[in-house]
Protein backbone atom coordinates (compact mmCIF):
# COMPACT_ATOMS: atom_id res chain seq x y z
CA UNK A 1 0.00 0.00 0.00
CA UNK A 2 1.32 3.34 -1.25
CA UNK A 3 1.13 5.76 1.87
CA UNK A 4 2.36 9.65 2.50
CA UNK A 5 5.23 9.62 5.05
CA UNK A 6 5.78 13.47 5.15
CA UNK A 7 4.46 16.70 3.83
CA UNK A 8 7.34 18.77 3.30
CA UNK A 9 7.19 22.96 2.81
CA UNK A 10 9.79 25.86 2.91
CA UNK A 11 9.13 29.22 1.70
CA UNK A 12 12.52 30.88 -1.26
CA UNK A 13 15.35 32.53 0.95
CA UNK A 14 18.63 33.35 -0.67
CA UNK A 15 21.51 31.32 -0.23
CA UNK A 16 25.10 32.15 -0.45
CA UNK A 17 26.96 29.83 -3.98
CA UNK A 18 29.66 30.37 -5.12
CA UNK A 19 30.14 33.86 -4.20
CA UNK A 20 26.74 35.23 -5.38
CA UNK A 21 23.23 34.72 -3.95
CA UNK A 22 20.75 31.69 -5.08
CA UNK A 23 17.18 32.67 -4.69
CA UNK A 24 15.61 29.28 -3.95
CA UNK A 25 12.92 27.05 -2.57
CA UNK A 26 14.68 23.83 -3.00
CA UNK A 27 14.86 23.79 1.45
CA UNK A 28 11.94 21.94 2.63
CA UNK A 29 11.15 20.65 5.85
CA UNK A 30 8.37 17.92 7.36
CA UNK A 31 5.10 19.47 8.83
CA UNK A 32 2.64 17.62 11.25
CA UNK A 33 -0.47 18.22 11.36
CA UNK A 34 -3.33 18.42 7.81
CA UNK A 35 -2.16 21.23 5.47
CA UNK A 36 -4.17 22.24 2.68
CA UNK A 37 -3.05 21.35 -1.18
CA UNK A 38 -4.27 24.20 -3.74
CA UNK A 39 -3.71 24.53 -7.40
CA UNK A 40 -0.03 26.16 -7.38
CA UNK A 41 1.13 24.75 -4.55
CA UNK A 42 0.96 23.48 -0.73
CA UNK A 43 0.10 26.19 1.96
CA UNK A 44 3.07 27.04 3.85
CA UNK A 45 5.17 26.37 0.23
CA UNK A 46 6.40 28.26 -2.40
CA UNK A 47 9.22 28.22 -5.44
CA UNK A 48 12.20 30.20 -5.61
CA UNK A 49 12.30 29.72 -9.80
CA UNK A 50 9.16 29.81 -11.20
CA UNK A 51 10.77 29.50 -14.89
CA UNK A 52 12.09 26.17 -13.78
CA UNK A 53 9.50 24.99 -11.23
CA UNK A 54 6.24 25.27 -9.90
CA UNK A 55 3.16 26.10 -12.06
CA UNK A 56 -0.29 24.01 -12.54
CA UNK A 57 1.89 21.31 -14.40
CA UNK A 58 4.34 21.67 -11.31
CA UNK A 59 2.63 21.85 -7.83
CA UNK A 60 3.77 19.19 -6.10
CA UNK A 61 6.98 16.96 -6.20
CA UNK A 62 7.22 13.57 -5.07
CA UNK A 63 10.24 11.90 -3.99
CA UNK A 64 10.01 8.23 -2.47
CA UNK A 65 11.54 7.13 0.92
CA UNK A 66 13.25 3.74 -1.34
CA UNK A 67 15.41 6.33 -3.57
CA UNK A 68 16.08 7.72 -0.07
CA UNK A 69 17.51 4.01 1.10
CA UNK A 70 19.34 3.73 -2.37
CA UNK A 71 20.79 7.42 -1.92
CA UNK A 72 22.19 6.50 1.22
CA UNK A 73 23.99 3.46 0.08
CA UNK A 74 25.60 4.84 -3.04
CA UNK A 75 26.82 8.11 -1.52
CA UNK A 76 27.94 6.61 2.30
CA UNK A 77 25.50 9.06 3.97
CA UNK A 78 23.48 8.62 6.81
CA UNK A 79 21.84 12.57 7.00
CA UNK A 80 19.48 12.32 4.16
CA UNK A 81 15.71 12.94 5.78
CA UNK A 82 12.68 14.05 4.26
CA UNK A 83 12.71 17.09 2.54
CA UNK A 84 16.44 16.67 1.18
CA UNK A 85 15.13 16.03 -2.38
CA UNK A 86 13.09 19.36 -1.98
CA UNK A 87 10.32 17.48 -2.19
CA UNK A 88 6.42 18.02 -0.64
CA UNK A 89 5.82 14.74 -0.55
CA UNK A 90 8.01 11.70 0.93
CA UNK A 91 6.26 8.63 -0.45
CA UNK A 92 6.46 4.92 0.17
CA UNK A 93 5.75 3.34 -3.03
CA UNK A 94 5.32 5.04 -6.32
CA UNK A 95 8.27 4.02 -7.52
CA UNK A 96 9.39 6.17 -10.66
CA UNK A 97 9.90 3.07 -12.71
CA UNK A 98 6.05 1.37 -11.79
CA UNK A 99 4.52 5.42 -11.59
CA UNK A 100 2.99 6.39 -15.53
CA UNK A 101 2.11 9.38 -16.80
CA UNK A 102 -1.16 10.55 -16.36
CA UNK A 103 -1.98 7.95 -13.02
CA UNK A 104 -4.44 9.84 -10.64
CA UNK A 105 -4.23 9.66 -6.93
CA UNK A 106 -6.14 10.55 -3.91
CA UNK A 107 -4.50 11.40 -0.82
CA UNK A 108 -6.74 12.71 1.75
CA UNK A 109 -9.31 14.76 -0.04
CA UNK A 110 -7.53 16.43 -2.68
CA UNK A 111 -6.73 14.30 -6.38
CA UNK A 112 -3.38 14.76 -8.12
CA UNK A 113 -2.28 13.78 -11.70
CA UNK A 114 1.14 12.96 -12.81
CA UNK A 115 2.71 15.36 -15.50
CA UNK A 116 6.42 14.88 -15.80
CA UNK A 117 9.36 13.85 -14.43
CA UNK A 118 11.61 16.26 -11.74
CA UNK A 119 13.03 19.32 -14.03
CA UNK A 120 16.89 18.43 -13.82
CA UNK A 121 18.79 20.67 -11.45
CA UNK A 122 21.84 22.23 -9.86
CA UNK A 123 20.05 23.67 -6.89
CA UNK A 124 18.83 19.99 -5.96
CA UNK A 125 22.64 19.43 -5.79
CA UNK A 126 23.36 22.84 -3.67
CA UNK A 127 20.58 21.17 -1.22
CA UNK A 128 22.97 17.74 -0.64
CA UNK A 129 26.09 19.54 -1.00
CA UNK A 130 26.53 17.50 -4.48
CA UNK A 131 27.36 18.78 -7.49
CA UNK A 132 26.83 15.51 -9.54
CA UNK A 133 23.78 14.86 -7.81
CA UNK A 134 21.53 16.30 -11.29
CA UNK A 135 23.57 13.99 -13.25
CA UNK A 136 22.97 11.10 -10.96
CA UNK A 137 19.44 11.38 -10.58
CA UNK A 138 18.87 10.35 -14.40
CA UNK A 139 21.92 7.93 -15.17
CA UNK A 140 20.51 6.26 -12.25
CA UNK A 141 16.73 6.56 -13.38
CA UNK A 142 15.36 8.06 -9.89
CA UNK A 143 14.15 11.62 -11.08
CA UNK A 144 10.99 11.84 -8.78
CA UNK A 145 7.97 13.50 -10.16
CA UNK A 146 5.43 16.61 -10.56
CA UNK A 147 1.54 15.74 -9.53
CA UNK A 148 -0.88 18.53 -10.87
CA UNK A 149 -3.64 19.29 -8.56
CA UNK A 150 -7.10 18.21 -9.78
CA UNK A 151 -8.87 18.55 -6.61
CA UNK A 152 -7.57 20.90 -3.61
CA UNK A 153 -8.24 19.54 -0.29
CA UNK A 154 -6.48 18.63 2.82
CA UNK A 155 -3.64 16.15 2.96
CA UNK A 156 -2.03 14.40 6.18
CA UNK A 157 1.64 12.21 6.49
CA UNK A 158 0.11 8.89 7.08
CA UNK A 159 -2.61 8.65 4.83
CA UNK A 160 -2.83 6.03 2.02
CA UNK A 161 -2.52 7.54 -1.09
CA UNK A 162 -5.31 5.33 -3.08
CA UNK A 163 -4.82 5.29 -7.17
CA UNK A 164 -7.69 6.21 -9.04
CA UNK A 165 -6.74 5.88 -13.02
CA UNK A 166 -4.08 4.72 -15.09
CA UNK A 167 -2.81 6.89 -17.24
CA UNK A 168 -2.92 6.60 -21.13
CA UNK A 169 -0.14 5.00 -22.88
CA UNK A 170 1.67 3.38 -19.82
CA UNK A 171 4.86 4.70 -19.85
CA UNK A 172 6.34 5.24 -16.59
CA UNK A 173 8.34 8.76 -15.09
CA UNK A 174 11.28 6.57 -15.27
CA UNK A 175 11.04 5.95 -18.88
CA UNK A 176 9.61 9.40 -20.08
CA UNK A 177 12.83 10.58 -18.37
CA UNK A 178 14.93 8.61 -20.06
CA UNK A 179 13.68 8.81 -23.58
CA UNK A 180 14.67 13.08 -22.88
CA UNK A 181 18.35 12.80 -21.72
CA UNK A 182 19.35 9.39 -23.18
CA UNK A 183 20.12 7.59 -26.09
CA UNK A 184 18.35 6.08 -27.87
CA UNK A 185 15.20 8.21 -28.80
CA UNK A 186 12.94 5.97 -30.74
CA UNK A 187 10.76 7.47 -32.77
CA UNK A 188 7.52 5.12 -31.70
CA UNK A 189 7.99 5.86 -27.91
CA UNK A 190 8.40 9.82 -28.89
CA UNK A 191 4.88 9.60 -30.47
CA UNK A 192 3.68 7.55 -28.12
CA UNK A 193 4.51 10.17 -25.14
CA UNK A 194 2.97 13.27 -27.34
CA UNK A 195 -0.16 11.29 -27.22
CA UNK A 196 0.12 11.35 -23.69
CA UNK A 197 -2.78 14.74 -22.96
CA UNK A 198 -1.50 14.75 -19.08
CA UNK A 199 2.21 15.59 -20.26
CA UNK A 200 3.35 18.79 -18.99
CA UNK A 201 3.53 20.77 -22.14
CA UNK A 202 7.35 21.59 -22.03
CA UNK A 203 7.92 17.92 -22.03
CA UNK A 204 5.48 17.50 -25.07
CA UNK A 205 7.61 20.61 -27.00
CA UNK A 206 11.17 18.92 -26.04
CA UNK A 207 9.50 15.55 -27.62
CA UNK A 208 8.58 17.42 -30.45
CA UNK A 209 11.91 18.63 -31.32
CA UNK A 210 13.07 15.32 -31.30
CA UNK A 211 10.14 13.81 -33.17
CA UNK A 212 10.57 16.48 -35.64
CA UNK A 213 14.54 15.43 -35.67
CA UNK A 214 14.18 12.07 -36.64
CA UNK A 215 11.66 12.53 -39.19
CA UNK A 216 13.66 15.33 -41.15
CA UNK A 217 15.61 12.99 -43.08
CA UNK A 218 18.67 14.97 -41.99
CA UNK A 219 22.26 12.74 -41.22
CA UNK A 220 22.88 11.56 -37.93
CA UNK A 221 24.75 13.33 -35.62
CA UNK A 222 25.75 11.85 -32.67
CA UNK A 223 24.95 13.31 -29.74
CA UNK A 224 22.59 16.49 -31.54
CA UNK A 225 19.57 16.17 -29.18
CA UNK A 226 17.12 19.27 -30.78
CA UNK A 227 14.55 18.50 -27.86
CA UNK A 228 17.08 19.81 -25.33
CA UNK A 229 18.92 22.47 -26.89
CA UNK A 230 19.35 23.28 -31.37
CA UNK A 231 23.07 24.43 -30.59
CA UNK A 232 24.06 21.46 -32.13
CA UNK A 233 21.16 20.90 -34.26
CA UNK A 234 22.71 21.59 -37.44
CA UNK A 235 26.12 20.28 -37.79
CA UNK A 236 28.06 23.46 -39.69
CA UNK A 237 29.76 22.75 -42.80
CA UNK A 238 33.19 22.49 -42.02
CA UNK A 239 34.71 22.26 -38.68
CA UNK A 240 37.63 24.85 -37.50
CA UNK A 241 38.76 27.55 -40.33
CA UNK A 242 39.50 26.96 -43.97
CA UNK A 243 41.07 29.65 -46.02
CA UNK A 244 38.74 31.73 -48.54
CA UNK A 245 39.68 34.80 -50.89
CA UNK A 246 38.50 38.38 -50.73
CA UNK A 247 37.13 38.31 -54.24
CA UNK A 248 35.41 41.95 -54.06
CA UNK A 249 34.71 44.84 -51.61
CA UNK A 250 32.20 47.60 -51.86
CA UNK A 251 32.28 50.01 -49.58
CA UNK A 252 28.31 50.74 -48.33
CA UNK A 253 28.69 53.80 -46.26
CA UNK A 254 31.49 56.12 -44.47
CA UNK A 255 31.31 53.07 -41.88
CA UNK A 256 29.89 50.04 -43.36
CA UNK A 257 32.25 47.65 -45.87
CA UNK A 258 31.03 44.31 -47.56
CA UNK A 259 33.66 41.25 -48.27
CA UNK A 260 32.93 39.11 -51.20
CA UNK A 261 34.49 35.74 -50.31
CA UNK A 262 34.82 32.80 -52.43
CA UNK A 263 37.28 29.72 -52.45
CA UNK A 264 40.89 30.32 -54.10
CA UNK A 265 40.18 27.56 -56.56
CA UNK A 266 36.65 28.44 -57.29
CA UNK A 267 35.09 25.14 -55.15
CA UNK A 268 31.33 25.43 -54.41
CA UNK A 269 31.09 26.75 -51.07
CA UNK A 270 27.82 24.97 -49.23
CA UNK A 271 24.97 27.07 -49.38
CA UNK A 272 24.08 29.20 -45.81
CA UNK A 273 20.74 29.74 -44.26
CA UNK A 274 19.22 33.27 -44.23
CA UNK A 275 20.51 34.72 -41.04
CA UNK A 276 23.33 32.77 -40.28
CA UNK A 277 27.47 34.80 -39.82
CA UNK A 278 30.49 33.80 -40.27
CA UNK A 279 33.60 33.34 -37.87
CA UNK A 280 36.76 34.74 -39.10
CA UNK A 281 40.34 34.43 -37.18
CA UNK A 282 42.12 37.18 -38.33
CA UNK A 283 46.14 37.97 -37.76
CA UNK A 284 47.22 41.47 -37.59
CA UNK A 285 50.75 42.08 -37.71
CA UNK A 286 52.72 41.72 -34.68
CA UNK A 287 49.26 41.19 -32.44
CA UNK A 288 47.42 37.67 -31.25
CA UNK A 289 44.98 36.27 -33.71
CA UNK A 290 41.22 37.91 -33.29
CA UNK A 291 37.90 36.45 -33.62
CA UNK A 292 35.14 37.57 -34.86
CA UNK A 293 31.38 37.13 -36.10
CA UNK A 294 29.63 38.97 -38.80
CA UNK A 295 26.34 38.44 -40.24
CA UNK A 296 26.28 36.97 -44.01
CA UNK A 297 24.04 40.14 -45.81
CA UNK A 298 24.09 38.53 -49.37
CA UNK A 299 21.93 36.22 -51.57
CA UNK A 300 21.97 32.76 -50.37
CA UNK A 301 23.08 29.78 -52.82
CA UNK A 302 25.82 31.86 -54.58
CA UNK A 303 29.32 30.79 -54.52
CA UNK A 304 30.73 33.62 -52.68
CA UNK A 305 29.77 35.10 -49.16
CA UNK A 306 29.39 38.76 -48.36
CA UNK A 307 29.64 39.63 -44.89
CA UNK A 308 29.32 43.94 -43.77
CA UNK A 309 31.44 44.93 -41.19
CA UNK A 310 30.82 48.34 -38.87
CA UNK A 311 33.96 50.06 -38.24
CA UNK A 312 33.65 50.43 -34.69
CA UNK A 313 36.45 53.40 -32.92
CA UNK A 314 38.12 50.99 -30.62
CA UNK A 315 37.60 47.85 -32.84
CA UNK A 316 40.99 45.78 -33.35
CA UNK A 317 39.12 43.49 -35.50
CA UNK A 318 36.70 45.88 -37.70
CA UNK A 319 39.21 48.16 -38.01
CA UNK A 320 42.02 46.01 -39.29
CA UNK A 321 39.31 44.71 -42.30
CA UNK A 322 38.69 48.11 -42.92
CA UNK A 323 42.25 49.40 -43.10
CA UNK A 324 44.47 46.30 -44.16
CA UNK A 325 42.42 43.40 -45.93
CA UNK A 326 42.56 44.40 -49.79
CA UNK A 327 41.10 42.29 -52.77
CA UNK A 328 43.40 38.84 -52.83
CA UNK A 329 44.19 38.71 -49.42
CA UNK A 330 42.88 35.19 -48.21
CA UNK A 331 41.20 35.00 -44.46
CA UNK A 332 40.28 31.98 -42.63
CA UNK A 333 36.70 31.51 -42.10
CA UNK A 334 34.64 28.99 -39.88
CA UNK A 335 31.31 27.58 -41.20
CA UNK A 336 28.33 29.34 -41.31
CA UNK A 337 26.18 29.40 -37.79
CA UNK A 338 23.21 30.71 -36.00
CA UNK A 339 19.95 30.03 -35.19
CA UNK A 340 18.45 33.56 -36.28
CA UNK A 341 17.58 32.05 -39.60
CA UNK A 342 14.09 32.88 -41.81
CA UNK A 343 11.59 29.74 -40.79
CA UNK A 344 9.16 28.79 -43.55
CA UNK A 345 5.80 29.82 -42.94
CA UNK A 346 3.24 31.14 -44.76
CA UNK A 347 1.93 34.36 -42.65
CA UNK A 348 2.51 37.79 -42.27
CA UNK A 349 6.15 38.98 -41.99
CA UNK A 350 8.21 41.52 -39.97
CA UNK A 351 11.52 42.56 -40.72
CA UNK A 352 12.75 45.20 -38.69
CA UNK A 353 16.33 46.27 -38.27
CA UNK A 354 18.61 49.45 -37.21
CA UNK A 355 22.00 50.52 -38.77
CA UNK A 356 24.16 47.24 -39.39
CA UNK A 357 21.30 45.21 -38.12
CA UNK A 358 20.23 45.28 -41.43
CA UNK A 359 22.51 42.48 -42.55
CA UNK A 360 21.17 38.95 -41.29
CA UNK A 361 17.75 40.73 -42.29
CA UNK A 362 18.84 41.39 -45.66
CA UNK A 363 19.78 37.85 -46.37
CA UNK A 364 16.35 36.62 -45.27
CA UNK A 365 14.38 39.08 -48.10
CA UNK A 366 16.71 37.56 -50.85
CA UNK A 367 15.78 34.83 -49.97
CA UNK A 368 12.32 35.71 -50.40
CA UNK A 369 12.79 37.40 -53.53
CA UNK A 370 13.95 33.88 -54.45
CA UNK A 371 11.27 32.12 -54.04
CA UNK A 372 8.83 34.80 -54.86
CA UNK A 373 7.37 34.55 -51.97
CA UNK A 374 3.36 36.00 -51.28
CA UNK A 375 3.71 36.34 -47.70
CA UNK A 376 2.44 39.86 -46.52
CA UNK A 377 6.02 41.93 -45.54
CA UNK A 378 6.94 44.70 -43.45
CA UNK A 379 9.85 46.17 -44.20
CA UNK A 380 11.22 48.14 -41.02
CA UNK A 381 14.60 49.94 -41.01
CA UNK A 382 16.03 53.01 -38.87
CA UNK A 383 19.08 54.65 -40.32
CA UNK A 384 20.87 57.90 -39.18
CA UNK A 385 19.86 59.46 -42.63
CA UNK A 386 20.54 58.64 -46.32
CA UNK A 387 24.27 58.95 -46.14
CA UNK A 388 24.71 56.03 -42.83
CA UNK A 389 21.74 54.15 -44.66
CA UNK A 390 23.34 51.52 -46.04
CA UNK A 391 21.99 48.88 -48.66
CA UNK A 392 18.91 51.30 -49.83
CA UNK A 393 18.93 50.46 -53.42
CA UNK A 394 19.81 46.83 -53.04
CA UNK A 395 16.74 46.75 -51.18
CA UNK A 396 14.45 48.94 -52.86
CA UNK A 397 14.69 46.87 -56.11
CA UNK A 398 14.45 43.93 -54.25
CA UNK A 399 11.22 45.08 -52.38
CA UNK A 400 9.76 46.46 -55.54
CA UNK A 401 10.05 42.63 -56.56
CA UNK A 402 7.62 41.26 -53.68
CA UNK A 403 3.95 41.60 -54.61
CA UNK A 404 2.98 42.21 -50.88
CA UNK A 405 6.13 43.83 -49.27
CA UNK A 406 5.19 47.65 -47.49
CA UNK A 407 8.32 49.51 -46.84
CA UNK A 408 9.03 52.24 -43.61
CA UNK A 409 12.32 53.76 -43.44
CA UNK A 410 13.55 56.14 -40.44
CA UNK A 411 15.72 58.39 -40.63
CA UNK A 412 16.46 59.92 -37.07
CA UNK A 413 19.13 62.70 -38.20
CA UNK A 414 17.98 63.59 -41.60
CA UNK A 415 21.21 65.62 -42.98
CA UNK A 416 19.98 68.94 -45.22
CA UNK A 417 21.80 67.13 -48.32
CA UNK A 418 19.03 64.52 -48.21
CA UNK A 419 16.41 66.88 -49.71
CA UNK A 420 18.67 67.25 -53.21
CA UNK A 421 17.90 64.00 -53.66
CA UNK A 422 14.17 63.26 -52.37
CA UNK A 423 12.98 61.22 -49.88
CA UNK A 424 13.21 57.42 -50.18
CA UNK A 425 10.12 55.62 -50.85
CA UNK A 426 8.38 55.14 -47.34
CA UNK A 427 11.10 56.92 -45.62
CA UNK A 428 10.15 59.05 -42.43
CA UNK A 429 12.12 61.30 -39.67
CA UNK A 430 12.25 59.94 -36.28
CA UNK A 431 13.04 56.29 -34.83
CA UNK A 432 11.51 53.11 -35.37
CA UNK A 433 9.74 52.78 -32.08
CA UNK A 434 6.58 51.40 -30.54
CA UNK A 435 4.43 54.18 -31.77
CA UNK A 436 5.50 52.91 -35.30
CA UNK A 437 4.20 49.78 -35.30
CA UNK A 438 0.21 51.02 -34.90
CA UNK A 439 0.61 53.29 -37.13
CA UNK A 440 1.74 50.99 -39.87
CA UNK A 441 -1.30 48.66 -38.76
CA UNK A 442 1.45 45.31 -38.26
CA UNK A 443 -0.77 41.94 -37.48
CA UNK A 444 -0.35 41.00 -34.31
CA UNK A 445 0.22 37.44 -35.46
CA UNK A 446 3.33 38.15 -37.84
CA UNK A 447 6.49 36.28 -37.20
CA UNK A 448 8.93 39.02 -36.69
CA UNK A 449 12.71 39.00 -37.31
CA UNK A 450 14.56 42.14 -35.31
CA UNK A 451 18.58 42.78 -35.30
CA UNK A 452 19.92 45.51 -33.96
CA UNK A 453 21.31 47.20 -30.92
CA UNK A 454 20.64 46.28 -27.54
CA UNK A 455 18.41 49.00 -26.80
CA UNK A 456 16.77 48.84 -30.38
CA UNK A 457 15.70 44.72 -29.19
CA UNK A 458 14.73 45.86 -26.06
CA UNK A 459 12.25 48.16 -26.94
CA UNK A 460 10.74 46.92 -29.69
CA UNK A 461 10.04 43.49 -28.41
CA UNK A 462 8.18 44.96 -25.42
CA UNK A 463 6.34 47.24 -27.58
CA UNK A 464 5.55 44.23 -29.79
CA UNK A 465 4.25 41.87 -26.57
CA UNK A 466 2.76 44.30 -25.32
CA UNK A 467 0.61 44.38 -28.47
CA UNK A 468 -0.08 40.95 -28.48
CA UNK A 469 2.09 39.20 -30.21
CA UNK A 470 2.99 35.82 -29.34
CA UNK A 471 6.61 35.51 -27.73
CA UNK A 472 7.40 32.56 -29.73
CA UNK A 473 6.68 34.50 -32.99
CA UNK A 474 9.69 36.94 -32.02
CA UNK A 475 12.95 36.85 -32.86
CA UNK A 476 15.87 38.32 -32.51
CA UNK A 477 19.47 38.64 -33.16
CA UNK A 478 21.83 40.42 -30.98
CA UNK A 479 25.61 42.19 -31.59
CA UNK A 480 28.39 40.71 -29.70
CA UNK A 481 27.58 37.89 -26.72
CA UNK A 482 24.15 36.77 -26.20
CA UNK A 483 22.15 36.76 -23.70
CA UNK A 484 22.66 35.09 -20.09
CA UNK A 485 20.92 32.55 -18.44
CA UNK A 486 21.71 31.54 -14.66
CA UNK A 487 18.27 30.57 -12.98
CA UNK A 488 17.93 31.80 -9.66
CA UNK A 489 21.20 33.58 -9.05
CA UNK A 490 20.48 37.38 -7.90
CA UNK A 491 20.54 39.88 -10.67
CA UNK A 492 23.85 41.88 -11.26
CA UNK A 493 24.66 44.77 -13.67
CA UNK A 494 26.33 42.98 -16.80
CA UNK A 495 30.03 43.69 -16.98
CA UNK A 496 32.40 44.13 -19.99
CA UNK A 497 33.92 40.46 -20.39
CA UNK A 498 37.65 40.40 -19.38
CA UNK A 499 40.95 38.73 -18.48
CA UNK A 500 39.98 36.08 -15.54
CA UNK A 501 41.39 37.35 -12.20
CA UNK A 502 45.06 36.34 -10.93
CA UNK A 503 47.83 34.75 -12.49
CA UNK A 504 47.47 33.80 -16.34
CA UNK A 505 46.99 29.83 -16.94
CA UNK A 506 49.40 27.97 -18.72
CA UNK A 507 47.21 25.24 -20.48
CA UNK A 508 45.66 26.23 -23.83
CA UNK A 509 44.09 29.04 -25.43
CA UNK A 510 40.12 29.90 -24.75
CA UNK A 511 38.99 32.47 -27.32
CA UNK A 512 35.20 33.68 -26.81
CA UNK A 513 34.24 34.84 -30.20
CA UNK A 514 31.48 36.69 -29.65
CA UNK A 515 32.85 38.61 -26.36
CA UNK A 516 36.33 39.37 -28.26
CA UNK A 517 38.23 37.60 -25.64
CA UNK A 518 40.58 35.23 -25.45
CA UNK A 519 42.33 33.36 -22.08
CA UNK A 520 44.65 31.23 -21.15
CA UNK A 521 43.11 27.73 -19.48
CA UNK A 522 44.02 27.21 -15.95
CA UNK A 523 43.31 24.06 -13.58
CA UNK A 524 42.04 26.40 -11.28
CA UNK A 525 38.36 25.83 -13.09
CA UNK A 526 36.56 23.22 -13.34
CA UNK A 527 34.77 23.60 -16.55
CA UNK A 528 34.74 26.39 -19.33
CA UNK A 529 31.76 27.18 -17.59
CA UNK A 530 33.61 28.49 -14.78
CA UNK A 531 36.52 29.94 -16.84
CA UNK A 532 33.83 31.92 -18.74
CA UNK A 533 32.07 33.17 -15.52
CA UNK A 534 35.01 34.09 -14.17
CA UNK A 535 35.65 36.51 -17.50
CA UNK A 536 31.68 37.88 -16.95
CA UNK A 537 31.44 36.13 -20.45
CA UNK A 538 27.71 35.72 -20.54
CA UNK A 539 26.51 31.94 -20.02
CA UNK A 540 23.61 30.02 -20.05
CA UNK A 541 23.49 26.77 -17.54
CA UNK A 542 20.65 24.76 -15.29
CA UNK A 543 22.10 21.46 -14.15
CA UNK A 544 25.75 21.72 -14.54
CA UNK A 545 26.28 18.57 -14.79
CA UNK A 546 26.14 17.45 -18.56
CA UNK A 547 22.02 16.67 -18.10
CA UNK A 548 19.95 19.46 -19.83
CA UNK A 549 22.14 20.84 -22.49
CA UNK A 550 21.27 24.65 -21.94
CA UNK A 551 25.14 25.17 -21.90
CA UNK A 552 25.95 23.51 -25.07
CA UNK A 553 27.89 26.21 -27.44
CA UNK A 554 28.92 26.08 -30.73
CA UNK A 555 32.43 24.67 -30.95
CA UNK A 556 34.44 26.40 -33.89
CA UNK A 557 37.24 25.19 -33.21
CA UNK A 558 39.48 22.89 -31.30
CA UNK A 559 38.67 19.89 -28.89
CA UNK A 560 37.78 19.60 -25.26
CA UNK A 561 37.19 16.36 -22.74
CA UNK A 562 34.47 15.62 -20.90
CA UNK A 563 34.73 15.44 -16.50
CA UNK A 564 32.41 14.25 -15.84
CA UNK A 565 31.33 12.55 -18.83
CA UNK A 566 27.91 14.18 -20.00
CA UNK A 567 24.39 11.65 -20.36
CA UNK A 568 24.60 12.48 -24.30
CA UNK A 569 27.83 13.20 -25.85
CA UNK A 570 26.97 16.16 -27.82
CA UNK A 571 28.20 16.65 -32.00
CA UNK A 572 31.87 18.00 -32.49
CA UNK A 573 30.55 21.04 -33.29
CA UNK A 574 29.39 21.94 -30.19
CA UNK A 575 30.81 21.46 -26.54
CA UNK A 576 28.42 21.10 -22.76
CA UNK A 577 30.49 23.86 -21.18
CA UNK A 578 29.38 22.73 -17.57
CA UNK A 579 31.15 19.65 -17.92
CA UNK A 580 33.77 20.23 -20.64
CA UNK A 581 37.94 21.19 -20.38
CA UNK A 582 39.88 22.49 -22.97
CA UNK A 583 42.11 19.29 -24.98
CA UNK A 584 43.34 22.44 -27.36
CA UNK A 585 43.64 25.42 -28.35
CA UNK A 586 39.63 26.32 -28.85
CA UNK A 587 36.87 28.79 -29.96
CA UNK A 588 33.76 29.24 -28.41
CA UNK A 589 30.78 30.90 -29.71
CA UNK A 590 30.31 33.33 -26.58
Amino acid sequence: MARLVSVNVGLPKEVAWRGASVHTGVWKAPVSGPRTVRRLNVDGDGQGDLAGHGGEMRAVLVYQLASYRYWQQVLQRDDLAPGHFGENFTVEGLADDEVCIGDRYRIGTAVFEVTQPRVTCYRVGLRLNEPRMPALLVTHGRPGFYLRVLTEGEVEAGQEIVKLFDGPGRMTVAEIDALLYRPPHPTDRLEQALRIEALSPGWQQSFTGLLNQARSGAPAQAGANAGLNSAGATRPAWEGFRPLEVRRIDEETPHLRSLWLADAHDQLLPAAVPGQYLTLRLRPTGEPPLVRSYSLSGPPGTNQYRITVKREAQGAASTFLHTSVKVGDTLDVAAARGTFILRPDSGPLVLASAGVGVTPVLAMLHALVQTASPRPIWWLHGARNRREHAFAEETSRLLARLEHARTAIFYSRPAPADALFGPAPGTVTGRLTADALDALDVPKDADVYLCGPTAFLEEMTAALLQRGAAAARLHTETFGAGPALTPGLAPAAPRTPHAPPGPAGAGPAVRFARSGLSAAWSSRYGSLLELAEACDVPVRWSCRTGVCRTCETGLIDGGVRYTPAPVEQPPSSSALICCAQPASDLTLDL
